[in-house]
């Protein structure tokens, strides 16, 4: 769970557009809980479809899962939905990868320093993106 260090204390914010045009902007803040053995995310964005309201959207935990060799996800959104999956550690950069309807999806955190990030959602499939719906970057303050 060393690979989350940098985000713990901070608060991460981005903004930009996804590939349809509709905005995208979240703040996300990182705690560690149980012993520093799961990971807390809470993230603010957008709650509602017109994009008019903006508050607590997301609830996340990262877990080490020693039988698989993984770092799992779990994103409970405001929705009522659940996004879940698998985190690869590249370096200091993060992949997330996950099932979203029928659509393989990964979510990239590619350091750039300890408080900038470059973010990029899309279909990440054998090392190549093969579609891109959304590059921002994650900047951050301390707490």
């Amino acid at each position: 769970m060393d690979i989350f260090e940098n985000f713990i204390g901070k608060t991460w914010s981005a903004e930009g557009k996804w590939g349809d045009g509709s905005l995208f902007k979240q703040v996300s803040t990182f705690s560690y809980s149980l012993d520093s053995t799961l990971v807390i995310v809470e993230s603010k964005g957008f709650t509602d479809q017109e994009q008019t309201k903006f508050g607590n959207r997301n609830h996340g935990i990262r877990k080490w899962n020693s039988e698989i060799g993984f770092v799992e996800f779990w994103e409970f959104d405001v929705f009522g939905g659940l996004t879940k999956g698998k985190i690869f550690v590249e370096d200091k950069n993060l992949r997330y990868e996950y099932v979203y309807g029928d659509t393989l999806v990964s979510d990239y955190w590619e350091y750039v320093n300890d408080n900038t990030y470059n973010f990029k959602v899309g279909n990440y499939i054998q090392g190549v993106w093969e579609q891109v719906y959304l590059e921002t970057q994650f900047n951050s303050e301390q707490k």
